[in-house]
């Protein structure tokens, strides 16, 4: 029950509303209705309530304000969703509404929501890199353009790369992309976008011979780790292959690890920070073996985790692998979606294999993910999903109309595979458990 100065009253496009400044606190700092609850706004005032009018739609705002007092959605037939969370935005509650939608992404309950089909492959080319934001949105590279969608699952200004094919995407945070191409780094070739908009905001910097640091041409693989840095698998100008790692904020080139001759290193598959150990681990795949490089840029050292050579059926190769810093270890994927598990501490253990899928199934785009406790693992038309302490697959997510999974991602409490017919996204989603 609210206390007489604890009541207000909106007008809201002519009709009346009364609520509580503790409902409306609910709605969090960033929220329209924390700068009505200041003392400039009188609230507490002993004299009768002010009125306060809205110039928006009454009824999407009856809907968002029984979200704050009951703290479940519920969503009329008569009323638009699409519009509901434009007018969560407006009001700066979008993310109690996301939280009212769903849970926290779990694999095992993980169900199908609505689809993102309404584009077509440019000039024949289909995408194959998609990644998911922290909020929920995601991008994806198609040839020399970057296609973003938001929350809503409603498509942004396109980013278009000058005709330089895309060669991978990272979000840095909820507004912002970083994306490399084949074009080279002294001419744009890795860049910071705005992923609302698609304006560019920045170019990496390349560096000179001055500066005692290796000049390169190529950006490639990206990760974003902590203290705003960005890293990615180049090659320099004498075609040696390394890793470099900027300052996102200056733009500046801090320092590039480049690999010794003798280990033969091309592009990095994969990258990964590990915010626990502050290293970098980078995954290496080309025609004649697979290298897994841990390195530390703090004193700008490596260390070889693992080789292994392709002296062996295609169908034993290992075409991923992650570290799984809360168990210290690191996984690894076979061709034939068989997994792997090695001690980050000792591996001169090996690798411990078992068998988790069809030796004999035609496989498409393996690869790994780890998320809040679970790994995924994609093969084919599925993705597996495991759990617990030993690894066990406990579900699988699986759509069989679209073709085989060119690439998957996770975040903002979503899934998003990439079906290789007809360049579909399906969209995974994990419905809130109910409020009791």
């Amino acid at each position: 029950m609210g206390t007489p100065k604890d009541k207000v009253k909106f007008n809201v496009g002519g009709r009346i509303f009364e609520t509580t400044a503790t409902t409306l606190a609910i709605a969090g700092e960033n929220s329209l209705f924390r700068a009505m609850l200041d003392e400039n706004w009188n609230v507490h005032s002993d004299s009768a309530m002010t009125e306060y009018f809205i110039d928006r739609d009454p009824d999407y705002f009856a809907v968002l304000l029984n979200l704050l007092r009951t703290g479940e959605l519920y969503i009329p037939p008569k009323i638009d969703k699409h519009l509901l969370y434009r007018e969560a935005e407006y009001y700066g509650i979008l993310d109690h509404v996301r939280l009212a939608k769903w849970g926290p992404f779990d694999g095992n309950r993980a169900q199908l929501a609505q689809p993102i089909m309404n584009w077509s492959a440019a000039n024949g080319t289909l995408a194959y890199t998609i990644r998911a934001s922290p909020r929920g949105w995601c991008c994806l590279a198609q040839g020399s353009v970057v296609r973003v969608y938001d929350w809503m699952l409603e498509e942004h200004p396109i980013i278009h790369i000058a005709h330089h094919k895309v060669r991978d995407i990272c979000w840095v945070d909820d507004k912002h992309i970083v994306i490399s191409s084949d074009k080279r780094l002294a001419n744009g070739g890795m860049r910071l976008f705005n992923a609302s908009t698609g304006e560019s905001r920045c170019k990496f910097q390349v560096t000179d011979k001055s500066s005692g640091l290796a000049p390169f041409s190529t950006a490639s693989t990206l990760d974003f780790g902590s203290d705003y840095k960005l890293f990615s698998s180049c090659e320099n100008g004498d075609e040696h292959h390394g890793i470099g790692n900027w300052d996102l904020v200056t733009g500046k080139l801090i320092n590039f690890h480049c690999s010794p001759p003798h280990l033969s290193l091309k592009k990095a598959s994969r990258l990964q920070w590990l915010p626990g150990t502050n290293c970098l681990m980078a995954f290496y795949l080309d025609c004649a073996k697979v290298d897994i490089i841990l390195f530390d840029f703090r004193d700008n050292t490596m260390v070889r985790l693992l080789t292994e050579k392709h002296d062996r059926p295609c169908d034993r190769t290992i075409k991923d692998a992650i570290v799984i810093e809360e168990t210290s270890s690191i996984c690894a994927l076979r061709w034939n979606g068989a997994l792997g598990f090695m001690d980050l501490r000792s591996t001169a253990r090996g690798v411990n294999w078992r068998n988790t899928e069809d030796p004999f199934a035609s496989p498409y785009f393996p690869k790994l993910a780890y998320h809040e406790g679970q790994l995924f693992s994609s093969f084919n038309n599925r993705i597996s999903v495991h759990s617990g302490s030993d690894w066990l697959r406990t579900s699988q997510l699986r759509h069989s109309d679209f073709g085989a999974i060119h690439d998957y991602s996770i975040g903002g409490n979503r899934l998003f595979s990439l079906q290789s017919t007809g360049n579909i996204i399906n969209v995974w989603e994990t419905p809130r458990p109910p409020i009791i």
